[in-house]
């Protein structure tokens, strides 16, 4: 009975420290060797903190697609689902006009992308 009893707090106290860790981050990016791309270091962090807004160059249903796809890859990511726009229903199946089904489609894709490599901290393929 007393290891059950000293067994649950170290198993708490465990768990409770782990989220610590996990929780610190490592800023932008920096340039090694203290190049000048220093510049290439702002313009990083300024692309990567509005990572949850459309390109400007987009059209309306375009935003709205990117706008989609985050909130997808956010409920994929919080429900520990593998991260692939095709499982995504509203990607396969949008419910838009047929004219403007590959604008949104191309948008969500962008979205659930950016999102998920926000999320993950991994850009690229995952």
């Amino acid at each position: 009975m007393r290891l059950n009893r000293s067994t649950l707090p170290l198993i708490a106290f465990v768990l409770g420290t782990s989220g610590i860790v996990v929780a610190q981050g490592h800023g932008p990016y920096q340039p090694v060797n203290g190049s000048s791309a220093g510049s290439s270091a702002a313009a990083y962090a300024q692309d990567h903190d509005d990572w949850d807004t459309p390109p400007r160059e987009f059209r309306e249903i375009q935003r709205q697609g990117y706008h989609d796809g985050v909130e997808g890859a956010k409920k994929d990511f919080d429900n520990h689902r593998m991260p692939d726009v095709n499982n995504r229903d509203e990607y396969r199946h949008p419910k838009v006009s047929k004219a403007d089904r590959e604008d949104y489609r191309e948008g969500y894709r962008r979205g659930y992308e950016a999102a998920m490599d926000h999320l993950t901290g991994h850009p690229g393929p995952r």
